[in-house]
């Protein structure tokens, strides 16, 4: 009995613990999503945990409770938002049934993501170019890196199995190709440049049918 009852006891403070644990971790995601804003306007060497707190609803010291350092919160913000970001093409890859509705599909997101996301966006280079130099970030830059690649492998493998050919290349060297068009795409655009996209959008369109 009473090793029963210490059982008991020990999986309610386990259960207890996991509580927190989530409740603690929720709360870390709620203040990245407060602290994206002034991020993706000022980049990592321009902000400090005091002006993202001014530019939120939360306090100094509330961002620092839950995040040792600006290094901390700007790694969860990015693996946040990365982590929404590969999931944004799934439902073209999906619901796509033919190469031309793929292709279709493919692009438009790829054009409402550059409008809409720009901010965003160059806030992942530049932690990605700071992860050059800062040792902390080079994990979860390498994580969110393959994660990227992966989702631009799903996009591929369904194109080319509604062409019912090959890919002609790896992963990583697809990824490379279509990152380095989206960055120029996006530096052109965050420059004013009206062709920006539209030009992006009809490269990717002569690429697509390369790859296999």
């Amino acid at each position: 009995m009473a090793r029963q009852m210490a059982g008991a006891a020990q999986r309610v403070a386990e259960a207890a613990e996991a509580l927190r644990d989530e409740k603690f971790n929720a709360r870390r995601i709620e203040l990245a999503e407060a602290a994206l804003e002034t991020l993706g306007e000022l980049g990592f060497a321009r902000t400090s945990l005091r002006e993202i707190a001014q530019n939120s609803a939360f306090t100094h010291g509330v961002f620092h409770y839950y995040f040792s350092d600006k290094l901390d919160l700007i790694c969860c913000c990015v693996r946040h938002y990365k982590a929404k970001c590969v999931t944004r093409y799934d439902e073209v890859v999906s619901s796509a049934r033919t190469r031309d509705e793929l292709t279709e599909g493919f692009l438009a997101k790829l054009a409402m993501t550059l409008r809409e996301d720009a901010r965003m966006h160059r806030l992942w280079y530049d932690l990605r170019s700071q992860a050059m130099f800062e040792p902390a970030f080079r994990k979860d830059v390498l994580e969110i890196d393959k994660s990227l690649e992966a989702m631009v492998w799903r996009i591929a493998t369904r194109y080319a199995e509604l062409a019912r050919k090959r890919l002609a290349t790896s992963p990583a060297a697809l990824y490379a190709l279509f990152d380095g068009l989206f960055q120029g795409a996006l530096l052109r655009h965050l420059a004013n440049d009206e062709t920006a996209i539209p030009e992006f959008l009809d490269e990717v369109r002569r690429v697509l049918p390369t790859i296999c």
